[in-house]
């Protein structure tokens, strides 16, 4: 089968318009994703061809589709033919930029339309439409809304159509029945206000993607044919990434090595509103840790760590214990990114332990540490996040179900929620008073897990802090987690924006 013939690329779509306009005609244009196409999109076009002659409509690439997992539900080739087969539409393209911004400047239409639900500029978080009619106002475009009933095909996927497994589709039913959208937006809005001290360890990630050749000939071991390399940053610097993108300020502390070069990189990946404050171990190296992948399948084959470590020197610590004081003070919540790699030494713990800011914990049991590292280092915490064979070893319990040791760790350390993460199987959360929680994991098909507790950890942490109900704290803890999966190592941090659009799509 054929494409429709209405279906045209972006350079004729501007010639058309260009034609249309000398010969009197009133030109006008909307632009959206158009996924799974219903009666209100009819409707809405039907209204917009009203403001004009002839109706263009460009719809967002595949690619730029930020509805949350496993969208768009349908292709762009598919979206446009739906879209043609209408009689209300002269011509569609797919678009090539993120935002219909460019689309303005190169078809300047006589009308831009858009739907009711974007009547206020404020109801699109993302700042797209503020742009766009921006662009409006600069090309003399008019800026058109129609006035109908909206119905969200978001909703309709959602409800009918999300990929998702059973006991996941009837949780978040009945997750959007307790907690309204909106509730969960106030809660994001708040987390601008938070002020945030991080503290832990750098950790560099270097990835070395490879082609498998098989066994060596004449040893049974595995032959990798090297063909590239990237480095991201982890541990604390990822952290307090994706603070940066909810909080209202963010200060980090941490040790590295002596190496400027290494520093002068961490700075260049580190997010513009964090305000870095490092300390620096003169004999030290700073952690890094190299993982050898399967270019085609995405393998992990082999983590090696190296030999090196860094610590705050003795005669520094009680500077360095007042540097935190001080920073605490101007801080509403103190997040403990301890991954036993030397950053974070026992008087500090103790600092921490005593402070009147909010303090959650995170202690992780790695190879680096020989799996020797457990939260037991602190007296106290508001809120912990560990995972769960990380409570066991704390514990000495193999089997005891998280239902009870979740609640009973919550109370040993006085936190408001303790976290415990399983991975695939989500979370669980529990709380002094012997309640528990269970919320399963949003992600259908990951691409890297590598910082996905990191995620968890730090947008978790904001919302317990806020005092949320502990099925939001996880649940937003699940979502982060699930965006941080899509994404190669620590490349991109989890974004308001990004998050919101994922909430969106689960709740709405």
């Amino acid at each position: 089968m054929t494409a429709s013939p209405k279906v045209i690329s972006l350079a004729r779509m501007a010639e058309l318009a260009t034609e249309l306009q000398r010969a009197g005609k009133r030109v006008v244009l909307t632009h959206g994703c158009f996924d799974l196409l219903h009666i209100g999109h009819i409707r809405y076009l039907e209204a917009a061809r009203r403001f004009g002659d002839e109706l263009f409509v460009t719809i967002s690439p595949d690619r730029y589709v930020d509805k949350g997992p496993n969208r768009p539900a349908f292709p762009e080739r598919l979206r446009a033919e739906a879209l043609a087969a209408l009689g209300a539409v002269r011509a569609v393209a797919v678009n090539e930029w993120p935002t219909a911004v460019e689309l303005l400047r190169r078809l300047k239409p006589n009308v831009y339309v858009k739907g009711a639900d974007f009547r206020s500029a404020d109801a699109d978080p993302t700042g797209k439409l503020q742009q766009e009619a921006a662009v409006c106002s600069e090309l003399g475009v008019e800026l058109r809304f129609t006035d109908d009933i909206v119905f969200s095909s978001t909703n309709l996927i959602n409800r009918f159509f999300a990929g998702y497994p059973d006991e996941l589709r009837e949780y978040l039913g009945l997750f959007r029945r307790r907690h309204s959208l909106d509730r969960l937006i106030e809660t994001l809005e708040a987390m601008r206000a938070v002020r945030v001290l991080v503290i832990g360890d750098t950790i560099l990630d270097d990835y070395c993607y490879c082609t498998t050749l098989g066994a060596a000939s004449k040893h049974p071991t595995i032959a990798l044919q090297r063909q590239s390399t990237d480095s991201f940053p982890g541990g604390v610097l990822a952290i307090a990434n994706h603070l940066a993108g909810f909080a209202g300020k963010v200060d980090m502390l941490t040790v590295v090595g002596p190496d400027l070069a290494e520093r002068e990189w961490i700075q260049s990946r580190l997010s513009p509103a964090v305000r870095p404050f490092f300390l620096i171990d003169p004999t030290g190296q700073t952690m890094r840790k190299l993982r050898y992948f399967d270019s085609g399948s995405f393998t992990k084959l082999l983590e090696v760590y190296n030999t090196g470590s860094v610590s705050i020197p003795e005669a520094e610590q009680p500077a360095c214990l007042e540097q935190v004081r001080a920073l605490a003070g101007e801080s509403d919540l103190v997040l403990m990114a301890d991954f036993g790699h030397g950053a974070v030494f026992p008087a500090l713990r103790d600092l921490a332990c005593g402070l009147d800011a909010f303090l959650a914990v995170n202690t992780q049991c790695n190879a680096g540490n020989r799996m020797m590292h457990t939260i037991s280092q602190y007296r106290r915490c508001d809120y912990a996040s560990i995972t769960e064979d990380e409570l066991r070893r704390d514990t000495h319990d193999r089997h005891t179900h998280l239902r009870t040791l979740a609640p009973r760790a919550a109370a040993r350390f006085g936190a408001r929620y303790f976290t415990a993460t399983r991975g695939r199987q989500g979370v669980c959360v529990g709380m002094p008073d012997g309640s528990f929680i269970e919320s399963p994991a949003l992600t259908v098909k990951a691409t890297d897990t590598v910082g996905a507790g990191d995620a968890l950890l730090s947008v978790s942490s904001l919302a317990a802090y806020l005092g949320a109900p502990a099925e939001v704290v996880a649940f937003f803890g699940n979502v982060a987690g699930a965006l941080a999966t899509q994404t190669v190592g620590n490349s991109e941090p989890v974004t308001r924006a990004s998050l919101e659009k994922f909430i969106t799509a689960l709740v709405k």
